[in-house]
């Protein structure tokens, strides 16, 4: 897995860049947010990237922040939402965006990107629903929360537990948790409940 690359911005054509790492040219497919925030040509830039591997392709995508890359990993979790999706939603509205009108459900405002039909919207604001909280800084936070969250719920189920005795256990948690303590004190929480 690729996670981060340091090196120097050879050529920006949206939404694709190509990053020299020590001599080894990579393609990256960035988000219009990340595009905007790049250096000038021949600069430094470090990009947290995702790779996906396909079965006619192995594809590179680059995010500046590592709040944008936790964003499109939360897309790719959508059914129906793929990489292009995912991209096109990150390049259409900022993270604080996103945030907001997954909140205030506002499907209108997702329906705006483009390949966002009324009811990719509509799954869009059901499936992120409390994942991202909107920050007056135009940043998401508390989505590295809901990820060890979303662990404990998930081994919750996996040890036998339904999903709503598992929301209901991670909730009851402090947010700072690491996933070990949280599956322990979630299953002393069940045990007693």
């Amino acid at each position: 897995m690729i996670g981060r690359l340091t090196g120097i911005l050879l050529e920006k054509n949206p939404p694709q860049i190509l990053l020299d790492v020590q001599g080894v040219a990579y393609e990256l497919d960035v988000p219009m947010s990340t595009f905007y925030n790049l250096p000038v040509l021949h600069e430094k830039v470090v990009l947290h990237t995702q790779l996906i591997v396909r079965e006619d392709a192995h594809l590179l995508y680059g995010f500046i922040t590592h709040e944008e890359r936790v964003a499109f990993r939360q897309l790719l979790k959508i059914s129906g939402v793929g990489p292009k999706l995912a991209l096109s939603v990150l390049s259409g509205l900022s993270l604080n965006d996103l945030a907001t009108a997954v909140a205030n459900k506002e499907a209108g405002r997702l329906t705006k990107i483009p390949g966002v039909g009324k009811k990719t919207a509509e799954r869009l604001l059901l499936e992120l629903q409390g994942k991202f909280v909107a920050t007056g800084a135009g940043t998401v936070q508390g989505t590295t929360a809901v990820s060890s969250n979303n662990d404990i719920v998930n081994a919750l189920q996996a040890l036998g537990y339904n999903e709503k005795e598992a929301d209901w256990a991670a909730k009851q948690l402090p947010k700072d948790v690491s996933v070990s303590d949280g599956i322990r004190q979630s299953l002393k929480l069940l045990s007693k409940a």
